[in-house]
């Protein structure tokens, strides 16, 4: 038996395996393309996304653009290293004039939007339905700790280009970015039944050497007329990644029946492709009766008394569509017996 060396180094490897081929949905599965140096998540989303979306009955194209938010949430609130919250809003002059979707970590999911129906015209794109505006992301870690908030513009674009837009500017990382929604339709006893299913694909370039993450500085906008823009010859190794994630069909996002392992494993093969373990998702509002009824005390008695419709308060969460009613007295209507 000899003992081994101080000065020699043990390295384990990372065991190889063939891909899962079964599916799983409603998780973020986390990857490393060590050859390329680029990291990323999967999103692939069943079950949670199609509970949020049927609350609401929205029209197709509504659905479609608030799945697409919530699908760009996940891949941007997964990030979280504590119990805090992901919140990505936007506020437009398009048909859908609002959306909000809730990240609260690890797991829990809630979003929902607002749109003028007489507005929605056949065929429009998700550009066309968000018109211009912005779109907001905050990172909310507590009550003790301050929050961060990301402004993106909104000039005509989709959620696809203000992800790019914000990553540059804010984040100067080299990221891209998928989003794919779509309905299912499947038949059975007779009748058609329908569900939602969406998934999507991060991917940054993080090399240990940052100068090779180097991005084009910004316009500051106020240049004289005819300066040249900086330009920063973009290194091969992203080059090649974004080339490969070029491939990816929307069809393969959300294929029910294609695991995300055989989708990675697809795209980086040739290069080599680590995935870790993943994280859950479920839709779940944080909304309750006692959280409600806290809220009724915080507006002022007179505007309690005006929401005494039929001889109560009702009240509908606009997340997850849940009622709540109270009697005048536990709304602390004044004079209510």
């Amino acid at each position: 038996m000899t003992s081994q060396s101080p000065d020699s180094k043990i390295t384990r490897e990372p065991p190889v395996r063939a891909p899962s081929s079964v599916p799983v949905d409603d998780a973020i599965l986390p990857f490393e393309v060590g050859a390329l140096d680029l990291r990323g998540r999967l999103s692939r989303l069943g079950p949670t996304l199609d509970d949020i979306l049927t609350k609401h009955d929205y029209p197709a194209p509504v659905g479609k653009l608030l799945g697409e938010a919530i699908v760009l949430t996940t891949l941007l609130g997964s990030s979280l290293k504590f119990d805090g919250r992901f919140i990505l809003q936007t506020q437009t002059d398009g048909p859908v004039s609002f959306m909000v979707v809730d990240f609260q970590a690890p797991d829990r999911l809630r979003a929902y939007a607002r749109f003028d129906a007489d507005r929605l015209m056949p065929g429009a794109d998700s550009a066309a339905l968000l018109g211009k505006g912005h779109l907001a992301m905050t990172i909310d870690q507590g009550p003790d700790m301050s929050r961060y908030q990301g402004l993106v513009a909104l000039h005509g674009g989709g959620l696809e280009d203000a992800a790019h837009e914000y990553f540059l500017r804010s984040e100067q990382i080299p990221t891209r970015v998928r989003l794919a929604v779509g309905e299912e339709w499947r038949g059975g006893d007779g009748r058609a039944t329908h569900r939602w299913r969406a998934g999507g694909l991060l991917m940054q370039f993080l090399p240990k050497a940052p100068e090779r993450a180097r991005q084009a500085d910004l316009h500051p906008g106020d240049a004289p007329e005819g300066t040249a823009p900086h330009e920063v010859k973009e290194d091969d190794a992203w080059i090649e990644g974004q080339s490969l994630m070029a491939t990816v069909e929307d069809v393969e996002l959300i294929d029910p029946d294609l695991s995300g392992e055989r989708l990675l494993y697809r795209l980086f093969h040739e290069r080599g492709v680590r995935v870790f373990s993943s994280q859950r998702l479920q839709a779940q509002c944080s909304c309750s009766r006692d959280a409600v009824a806290s809220m009724l005390k915080s507006f002022a008695a007179k505007d309690r008394a005006e929401m005494v419709q039929d001889g109560k308060v009702e009240v509908t969460c606009e997340f997850c569509s849940s009622v709540y009613q109270f009697t005048p007295h536990e709304a602390g209507v004044e004079g209510a017996v």
